[in-house]
């Protein structure tokens, strides 16, 4: 069960290529399981099993893995040939240089190029062309993917130093700090990502038969779901849990769980642009809205499972993240939001 959720932003970002085609979007959507109405409130977010899907089909519907926001259509079956290229490379290294010759194949080019530098890495976007991305969509997917699928292939996260872009912070800049857990840089002469030179000796762990599984629902997995359990936000999400009808640990117990001093600890989320008291904010947000997607739980329960012993404080809480009441988000969902 992944209770992370994505912000609307994404949801509807993702979809302006197959809006562009003429494709029905409410159709598109309610194929993903996500209620159209739900978008009509300002904070809206759904969860990562609903965006996984929605990736899935509009990649479906398109027939296009760049979502028709590229310079040309990056055909099925694209993503999971690169991969069975790249599945038998010895290193991450020669897995990032694989891949940009794959990609270097088409034309306009759409990849990533490593840089290596004397202590450093960086991939750099390459993007040839004219795009249709007004949202940036296209451009941040590409990061992660690759990110991610390096992450997966060498069984760690990539640890990120920093992350550029060469456009303007955009509005929904303050996402990024959960996406990428390294500082950021705007109105750079790039779009790149740099990391320590000493992950690219790290040996591929993966095998074919776990690349087949991973690519039952890869890439969607990869945009919706990170694996933050090498991250310090990761792990302390793993060690507050998901039952709030227990005390919350405190900073000092987590601090000490993890074999790290308060203040480095302190340090260390500050690196990764969040904070003890926004990671439980958010952990409480993500589960409230797991809970409400089960229409038959009542939403005074789910004041009391999400750690809230008044109903009117889980409201004013609820309200705070969202912009909206429990029973309005319900309804939403449902389909039957009256605004």
């Amino acid at each position: 069960m992944s209770t992370l959720t994505v912000s609307k932003h994404f949801v509807e970002a993702s979809l302006s290529g197959a809006q562009r085609l003429g494709l029905d979007v409410h159709e598109l959507l309610q194929e993903a399981g996500i209620s159209p109405d739900l978008l009509r409130i300002e904070k809206a977010r759904v969860s990562s099993d609903q965006f996984s899907r929605l990736m899935q089909v509009i990649w479906n519907r398109t027939g296009d893995e760049f979502m028709a926001l590229g310079p040309r259509r990056a055909h099925s079956g694209t993503f999971a040939t690169m991969c069975a290229l790249v599945i038998d490379c010895q290193t991450l290294e020669e897995v990032y240089q694989r891949a940009f010759q794959f990609s270097r194949l088409f034309e306009p080019m759409v990849a990533m190029e490593l840089e290596v530098g004397a202590d450093s890495a960086r991939l750099v976007t390459r993007i040839e062309g004219e795009i249709h991305d007004p949202d940036y969509y296209l451009r941040e997917s590409i990061l992660v993917i690759w990110h991610r699928l390096g992450s997966w292939l060498i069984g760690q996260p990539v640890e990120l130093e920093k992350a550029e872009f060469n456009y303007p912070r955009p509005e929904h800049g303050d996402e990024y700090r959960h996406i990428f857990h390294c500082p950021l840089s705007f109105d750079s002469d790039c779009t790149a990502l740099t990391f320590s030179k000493r992950f690219l000796s790290a040996p591929v762990i993966r095998d074919k038969p776990e690349m087949r599984q991973f690519l039952k629902t890869s890439p969607a997995d990869l945009l919706s779901r990170p694996d933050e359990s090498n991250t310090w936000t990761g792990r302390i999400r793993g060690l507050i849990g998901r039952d709030f009808s227990r005390p919350m640990p405190d900073f000092d117990w987590i601090a000490q769980e993890l074999h790290t001093s308060p203040q480095t600890l302190r340090r260390r989320l500050k690196q990764e642009n969040t904070s003890f008291q926004e990671i439980k904010d958010l952990l409480r947000r993500d589960m409230a809205i797991y809970y409400l997607s089960h229409q038959e739980l009542p939403i005074n329960d789910i004041a009391e499972r999400v750690g809230f012993t008044e109903p009117s404080t889980f409201h004013r809480a609820f309200k705070k993240w969202t912009g909206v009441t429990p029973g309005a988000w319900r309804e939403g969902e449902r389909g039957d939001l009256v605004q």
